[in-house]
């Protein structure tokens, strides 16, 4: 199965489909919606252009027994814009956007499903494949955006996640999730020369400035939390776009800044951590204002967590059984400090998951994005005996 693999990644890695290139995206999806077609499942495109992304090919093969959601996405984070565009093979390494994140991960699942399909075990298990058209940058309302994976959620028994592996002897059992924030601070614009005095006070630079001191000495440091401050902009003027990632600023060293907005990101390993996080943060804002100064919080729910659990735990040891039984050796549980966010953190507080069984590569989200090769035919072997074990019970929790 290698050169039919390979051969089908190269076909959808060449076709650009950033998140926002919303035709590209459809014609990955159409051409995967053709392989599964030919494996005989009922495919169907859900339009998502009312949240501005391109929509999510869903198929489901109506299997009796155990049911299986398996999760891919067709975007990547590489718009028409990037100049990374082609794949390129060099002996058993390729580069491309998405070799690995996940085209890669997209190509096992067809692959794996065509091995059982051979050997007349398909039918065995239903099979419901969800792949998103907007996983890197998700459409919002999250409400819209994902009704139809949390409805496939909600009829399987099980989820996996083909997410790019961290290596053949690991996997994820648990992901932090991804939320947002933003910071706005107000000062009293003034000539700098009456900075610090009574009536003019201190700027919002300074206190923009105290608050994310008071966010790293405070915050900073429980196991799983983080949070970043992506993008600052201040001065007398301040024009930003939160869709964008962007902003505009006019200021003057000789006067003395009004305007300050932040926006970043905070990851947390459950929404308890998250709450907790959450409060920690507005008792910085709200406590210790320098004079003439005002601020205000507020966060946007994003990605939830994928928190460890018993029933995930149970999935990873069959996964880790058939790792053994082919001769590739134990596994261990992924750091989840080490991932990001992904779809199957939205379903795993309705089914059991494992996720990062997809392919193998370097790079992920840089010029750079590699897979390699050679370890593809033993990532189809794994999902697929993975895949059929499931559907004879095995792991249901």
């Amino acid at each position: 199965k290698k050169d039919s693999a390979i051969a089908l990644l190269e076909e959808v890695v060449n076709i650009n489909s950033g998140t926002m290139n919303h035709e590209g995206v459809r014609e990955v999806g159409t051409i995967f919606r053709r392989e599964l077609d030919r494996l005989g499942f009922n495919t169907s495109w859900h339009d998502m252009s009312s949240v501005n992304r391109s929509g999510h090919l869903f198929a489901d093969n109506q299997g009796n027994g155990v049911c299986q959601l398996l999760i891919g996405h067709l975007d990547t984070v590489f718009e028409k814009t990037s100049p990374f565009q082609r794949f390129i093979r060099n002996a058993d390494q390729a580069f491309g956007p998405g070799v690995n994140d996940m085209k890669g991960g997209d190509v096992v699942i067809i692959m794996a499903l065509e091995t059982l399909a051979e050997i007349g075990v398909l039918d065995e298990s239903r099979y419901i494949v969800a792949m998103t058209g907007d996983e890197e940058k998700s459409g919002n309302p999250k409400s819209v955006s994902r009704a139809h994976l949390l409805d496939a959620a909600e009829q399987c028994d099980l989820a996996l996640g083909f997410e790019y592996a961290k290596g053949l002897d690991t996997a994820a059992v648990a992901r932090r999730g991804s939320s947002g924030w933003t910071l706005e601070v107000s000062g009293k614009r003034a000539h700098s020369s009456r900075i610090f005095s009574d009536d003019v006070g201190s700027g919002a630079i300074f206190e923009a400035a105290r608050i994310l001191t008071g966010f790293y000495e405070q915050v900073r440091g429980e196991e799983y939390l983080s949070f970043n401050p992506g993008i600052i902009a201040g001065g007398t003027e301040v024009n930003h776009s939160a869709v964008l990632n962007s902003a505009e600023v006019f200021g003057k060293t000789n006067v003395v800044a009004q305007s300050v907005i932040i926006q970043g990101g905070l990851r947390t390993i459950s929404r308890k951590q998250e709450l907790e996080a959450r409060k920690a943060m507005q008792e910085v804002v709200e406590n210790g204002s320098l004079p003439e100064t005002a601020a205000e919080i507020n966060f946007s729910d994003g990605y939830p967590a994928m928190s460890p659990s018993q029933g995930n735990m149970a999935l990873f040891a069959v996964l880790d059984s058939v790792s053994q039984d082919l001769g590739y050796g134990t596994m261990t549980p992924g750091n989840p400090g080490l991932r990001g966010a992904a779809d199957v953190s939205f379903v795993a507080a309705y089914v059991d998951a494992v996720d990062g069984i997809g392919a193998e590569g370097n790079g992920a989200h840089t010029l750079n994005e590699s897979i390699d090769l050679s370890t593809l035919p033993l990532l189809i072997e794994r999902a697929a005996l993975l895949m059929y074990r499931l559907s004879q019970g095995r792991g249901i929790h």
